[in-house]
């Protein structure tokens, strides 16, 4: 008997201990429950006033639109809705491909941004819109250097410039050109070093007797009779065949 005792009592005590965590279970949801109740409360207090007025709006637009709308516009309008409601979702679709389009494309933009202001920036330390701006200034004053009757003529002989200038640029023509400013430079570097003095006519005589002296004057005055011999009245026509064989 005295063993059983102190056992019931510590089931007991157990059983008290279960008791009380249960009953403050119980409080702190009831003590929840309130709280809950409170917070509805105070927003059924905040809402009730706005969705009154709410309502109030939506009945007076009712109103307004009950004469000229009718169910069966509504029904209609719902019908058609259904219909479309196929195609709206392809749209949606399509916009959602276009989203995710866009997306996948910024960062190669914005790679094609860097690179263009990088390549911007490599021409303008180059002095390429510096250049564009004098080349625009060139052209204002040709603009304003010709006038109509100007360019008219121009376009009338601008084949013949053409032709003229596809002459020049031939390699032999050229090579001339290039022999002759050389000659031209080489003999005014010359004239630095000449006797102020002019030379005597001995001495011009002299170099005569030079077969290259006499060489270069037969071809100056061969130069100076082909040109005579040219009539600026008389048109000039180019042989396609020959100027082809030259270029």
């Amino acid at each position: 008997m005295t063993t059983a005792a102190p056992a019931r009592v510590e089931d007991l005590e157990a059983k008290i201990d279960a008791l009380t965590d249960q009953v403050a279970f119980l409080a702190e949801e009831a003590r929840q429950a309130k709280r809950r109740r409170e917070v509805w409360s105070e927003l059924e207090a905040d809402v009730m006033p706005i969705a009154g007025d709410v309502l109030q709006v939506v009945e007076k637009e009712l109103e307004e639109l009950s004469a000229d709308v009718s169910l069966a516009d509504i029904g209609d309008l719902i019908r058609r809705f259904i219909r479309v409601a196929p195609i709206l979702d392809q749209l949606l679709r399509y916009l959602e491909m276009t989203a995710e389009l866009f997306s996948d494309m910024t960062p190669l933009t914005e790679h094609a941004m860097d690179v263009a202001t990088d390549r911007l920036v490599t021409l303008d330390q180059k002095g390429y819109f510096a250049f564009a701006k004098s080349g625009l200034h060139v052209v204002d004053r040709v603009v304003t250097g010709f006038s109509e009757e100007d360019v008219e003529a121009l376009g009338d002989n601008v084949v013949l410039i053409l032709e003229t200038i596809k002459e020049m640029t031939q390699p032999d023509v050229m090579a001339a050109l290039y022999h002759m400013i050389e000659a031209v430079q080489r003999q005014q570097r010359a004239i630095v070093d000449e006797p102020e003095k002019p030379p005597s006519l001995f001495y011009l005589a002299r170099r005569l007797r030079d077969p290259e002296i006499r060489r270069g004057m037969g071809r100056a005055l061969n130069t100076l009779s082909a040109v005579a011999e040219v009539d600026p009245s008389q048109p000039v026509h180019f042989n396609k065949n020959q100027t082809d064989k030259n270029t």
